[in-house]
């Protein structure tokens, strides 16, 4: 069976897929969040990435598993099963699989020789800001994007709940790194109806993307609490993409307040994302969250309300498929990509 050290044009794509081959394989080695790491327990738990269903469970001694969501005995899925010590056991005939997806037991003939088709395709698979993370083939070194601040001492970190989103993960995140939308979208959170004007702000391509470097006088601040900003502050926010589909942002408020949010879009299929939003800040630490979920839930669904209408779903890639201004300089060198 496949492995993830298997050539990448050798990997069969999912049954179904909603992806054109060449997207698929272009995607398919990243990593993406596919669950929040309090979800994985000692009970299989199902997740779909890029059309690939897969389980991730939680062994014995702590550590994670995760693999194609299928016993290659009969094709039932291996989520419908349960974990023992450091082995998933399939729910049909009871055959167990150890850490590494060999099967070690049949127990229909605990003594007869065991078929090398019986061995789990096993993914690879790491937790980090309070999320578990999947990468569907391994074909060398990757890193995951960075929030060094979540491991920082002096930050208050909140993981919102994730939301499903009808819309293709390109537009999410093409939408999450947009400026010149504050002033509508967001108008009844925290954009300003009477500052529409964005200045010109640079962008830097990196070796994982790219990062926009914007500096205005629109206030971050909800509504409620405008009041907070003092007159004539500049608000700088830094963009950091790591493509394809996750993007962070760092807001810098007064008196060298960070907020740092994690915009991490995680493609179920071509149309359907899963929107993890890790966030840190080192000010209000003793201020309840609550305020700060619902500000975030606010904001986020008055962007979804947009992106699950665009039109045409998938992001266009080719330049002369939109008109563009300057203003969406980020937008551009996003959807350039690598190039």
């Amino acid at each position: 069976m496949l492995t993830t050290s298997e050539p990448l044009h050798a990997r069969a794509l999912p049954r179904g897929c909603t992806f054109p081959e060449s997207d698929w394989r272009v995607l398919a080695p990243f990593w993406y969040p596919v669950a929040f790491s309090h979800e994985i327990t000692g009970r299989p738990h199902a997740v779909t990435l890029l059309d690939e269903r897969v389980v991730v469970y939680r062994l014995f001694d702590g550590s994670l598993s995760a693999a194609r969501d299928i016993c290659h005995h009969r094709g039932v899925p291996l989520s419908l099963g349960h974990v023992e010590g450091n082995e998933i056991i399939c729910k049909y005939h009871g055959l167990r699989y150890d850490r590494n997806g060999k099967c070690t037991c049949i127990p229909a003939h605990p003594d007869g020789a065991i078929s090398p088709q019986l061995r789990l395709d096993m993914f690879s698979v790491q937790e980090r800001y309070g999320l578990v993370w999947v990468r569907l083939v391994d074909n060398g070194p990757r890193p995951l994007p960075e929030m060094r601040e979540w491991e920082d001492a002096d930050y208050l970190t909140v993981l919102p709940d994730s939301v499903n989103i009808n819309a293709a993960a390109g537009r999410q995140v093409e939408g999450f790194i947009d400026v010149s939308h504050f002033a509508f979208i967001h108008a009844a959170s925290f954009g300003e109806p009477d500052n529409p004007v964005v200045p010109d702000y640079p962008v830097t391509k990196t070796v994982t993307g790219f990062v926009a470097d914007y500096i205005s006088t629109g206030s971050n601040y909800s509504h409620e609490s405008k009041r907070l900003s003092p007159p004539g502050f500049l608000w700088r926010r830094r963009f950091e993409v790591f493509l394809p589909f996750i993007a962070k942002l760092t807001v810098f408020f007064p008196g060298e307040g960070q907020l740092h949010i994690m915009n991490a879009a995680s493609p179920a299929s071509a149309r359907k994302t899963r929107l993890f939003v890790p966030i840190c800040r080192n000010f209000d630490k003793d201020a309840p969250l609550q305020a700060t979920l619902d500000f975030n839930y606010q904001v986020f669904a008055e962007d979804i309300a947009i992106v699950e209408r665009q039109f045409p779903e998938d992001l266009p890639i080719d330049l002369r498929a939109e008109a563009h201004f300057p203003a969406d300089r980020s937008s551009i060198a996003y959807r350039r990509g690598p190039c």
